[in-house]
């Protein structure tokens, strides 16, 4: 082997420490236990609430931005709050169309490298660290989910709530993705496992794909009718609640 063959190591080696301090890791631990105290605080009474998921990166002429705009109205009619991650795109849109059609709009924001910032059509909302406590946030108020168009994000949102149906730990939720043409190869993906046994039939009993917000909406209230009745929240003055 030549001089040109000879691996070269790193003038600055990457150490690998596994766990940091124990006081770095309860710094931590108390942080996530103080964002999940203040989540549930601002969201405890803004439910019932529908979730729509979708990309962040629509603009108001795009045709999905439309759709999830009419969704938000259409959730508002039912007198549900809309909920969505906070941030532009399908977001803003579906926020906005229960906004200015008289429904409550609420979000869990997420804080990234490159700011975003909530949308101006919520009533309420709040901004998380950490994906994953806004990911229980954004399922934990809500008794349906509704799933634009989207990308890594709103995969592994539509795929967490998946994971949870599939493991009983939420029962009778329905799902919605919404565009055919822009779903049908992941549908294709989801047969091919259920006919390879990684996963049930019956798993994607509760997901309706849809070109239509009619049928998408009749679609949730068929379950949430069927299997809900929605009781109202408590306010305890002594814990200073507010709706």
């Amino acid at each position: 082997m030549d001089k040109s063959d000879r691996i070269i190591p790193s003038k600055q080696p990457i150490y690998l420490e596994g766990p940091r301090s124990r006081g770095y890791e309860l710094g931590f631990a108390l942080k996530v236990f103080w964002q999940f105290i203040k989540a549930a605080r601002t969201l405890h009474f803004v439910g019932p609430c529908i979730t729509v998921f979708g990309s962040a990166r629509f603009t108001e002429e795009n045709p999905y931005y439309k759709v999830a705009r009419e969704f938000g109205k259409q959730i508002a009619a039912m007198k549900f709050t809309t909920m969505t991650g906070g941030g532009p795109g399908t977001m803003e849109a579906a926020n906005r169309g229960a906004f200015e059609n008289g429904g409550r709009s609420v979000g869990c924001n997420i804080k990234l490298p490159f700011e975003q910032k909530p949308n101006k059509y919520m009533h309420k909302w709040l901004t998380l660290e950490y994906f994953f406590i806004r990911k229980v946030m954004l399922l934990k108020y809500s008794y349906a989910f509704v799933v634009m168009p989207g990308g890594f994000g709103t995969m592994d949102e539509f795929f967490n709530t998946l994971t949870l149906i599939q493991t009983k730990s939420i029962v009778q939720f329905p799902m919605v993705l919404y565009g055919k043409e822009y779903y049908t190869p992941l549908m294709q993906v989801i047969e091919m496992m259920s006919a390879q046994g990684t996963i049930s039939k019956e798993d994607m009993s509760l997901v309706l794909l849809t070109d239509s917000v009619d049928e998408a909406m009749n679609h949730i209230k068929t379950y949430i009718n069927k299997n809900y009745e929605i009781k109202p929240r408590k306010r305890l003055w002594l814990l200073f609640e507010r709706g």
